[in-house]
This record gives C-alpha cells, sequence and structure tokens, in this order.
C-alpha cells in the first residue's frame, strides 16, 4: 500500500494504491473516486469478533464524538486499485505511521487507517468537554498506517518535557503523552481578556501535531459577516 498527499496544504487529497486484496478503512463520506474493481464494504467500524452490540455502542460513541456512525472499507479486487479521499474542510492532511503507544485523535481529525490500526473513542469526562473538542477523542492503537486532517497547515511539534497549545489547534499527539486542560490566563478574566480561553498544557516526551486554523474560531468569524436571517 502507499499513500500519496497531492495538493498540499490548503487542498489535499489521498491517493491511496492498494495492491491486490489490501483495503483501507475511511470516515463515511471521505471517498472522492475510487477503481472500478474497488470493492466497498460498509460497517459500524467495531472491532473484528466484536458483534453487533460492540458495533452499535462504537457507532453511538463516535456520533457523540461528532464522527460518522458508519466507516467504509475499500478492498482492491482483482488486481491493484486506487481510492481518493478528502476531508470535508479545507487544509493539510498527514500519514502517521503507528507506534507502541499508539496516537490520541482530535475528534473530526480521523479520515482513514489500515485494517490492524484499532480506532476506539476516549471518554474524556469534563476535560474534553471544556476543550471546545468535545466529551470523546479517538485513541489509535496497533501497527499499519493513520490518515489524520486539519483546517489550514499541519506541524509537528515536539514537547520536550513541558508544552502549551491551543485546544483548538490540536490534532493528534503521541499516546504516552499526559496533558492538562487549563485556562490560558491566570484567572478566568484574564483568560476571556487574552482571546485565548483554554489551552492544553502538555507533559513528557513526544510528538504534537497542529493545524495552523482553529475550526470554530473560524466558522464564528465567517457567522459574523453573513446577514441576519430573515424571519
Amino acid at each position: 500500500m502507499q499513500i500519496d498527499i497531492a495538493y498540499r496544504p490548503a487542498h489535499s487529497l489521498a491517493k491511496v494504491y492498494l495492491n491486490p486484496g489490501e483495503s483501507i478503512t475511511a470516515e463515511s463520506g471521505a471517498m472522492v473516486a475510487m477503481s472500478t474493481n474497488i470493492q466497498l464494504q460498509t460497517g459500524s467500524g467495531a472491532p473484528a469478533g466484536g458483534g453487533l452490540m460492540s458495533g452499535l455502542m462504537s457507532g453511538l460513541k463516535r456520533m457523540l464524538a461528532g464522527e460518522s456512525f458508519f466507516r467504509n472499507t475499500f478492498t482492491a479486487q482483482q488486481g491493484p486499485g486506487e481510492v481518493l479521499l478528502a476531508q470535508s474542510l479545507l487544509g493539510d492532511m498527514k500519514v502517521l505511521e503507528m507506534t507502541p503507544t499508539g496516537y490520541v485523535i482530535s475528534s473530526s481529525a480521523y479520515i482513514a487507517s489500515t485494517p490492524q490500526v484499532q480506532i476506539d473513542t476516549k471518554n474524556q469526562g469534563f476535560k474534553g468537554f471544556f476543550s471546545g473538542g468535545g466529551m470523546f477523542m479517538m485513541a489509535a492503537s496497533g501497527p499499519g498506517q493513520l490518515l489524520v486532517g486539519g483546517f489550514g497547515g499541519i506541524s509537528e511539534l515536539v514537547c520536550d518535557g513541558n508544552l502549551v497549545i491551543d485546544t483548538g489547534h490540536i490534532v493528534a499527539f503521541d499516546a504516552n503523552l499526559t496533558y492538562q486542560v487549563t485556562k490560558s490566563g491566570g484567572g478566568w478574566i484574564a483568560s476571556f481578556l487574552s482571546g485565548e480561553g483554554l489551552v492544553c498544557r502538555f507533559q513528557g516526551q513526544g510528538r504534537i501535531w497542529i493545524q495552523s486554523r482553529n475550526p470554530q474560531e473560524y466558522g464564528q468569524a465567517i457567522g459574523a459577516l453573513l446577514p441576519a436571517k430573515e424571519q
């Protein structure tokens, strides 16, 4: 399997080349085009052998995280094939090679993964809720490759002890890192006046991938320019 990303960083398109019998699983709606010999199978994305209830719970948790209930698996039949994938927002995409510790992915960053990569929904409780990313995040584990997307360009930062990042700019990070969502300033008023809101304070040794634009802030800026709806 080979994944090439074209038209970076603003209008990225992932070109997935599959050998005969190879598969890739993608978020519902991510497919742009595919070869005629590609077989499409739709499922809940639950781990193999999990059963009906496992599939339903997996899908429901993803819906709460703002993701699709179903995922699609594309398999090349009787020869090599090609699948084109894209994300809903304008921006970059990146292929992450899986590591023994895996990754934590912000909601909406997941695009696709190879079959052996397990994508589970992590309940972050109030920490996730107050971060502005919903109450759930995605945990990726197992061998293979992971395709993630960001709004704007994607940059890799290295945490060497401590690092502070705005919650709205996080795409993914190494799962061995610990983090705490806190105020950006010394108090709630100072944080509000600074315009920065909440931040993630990371600790440990690892990598963090960030997006250059914050989707929520962008939406608010565009919304303020739109004419008022007629009653």
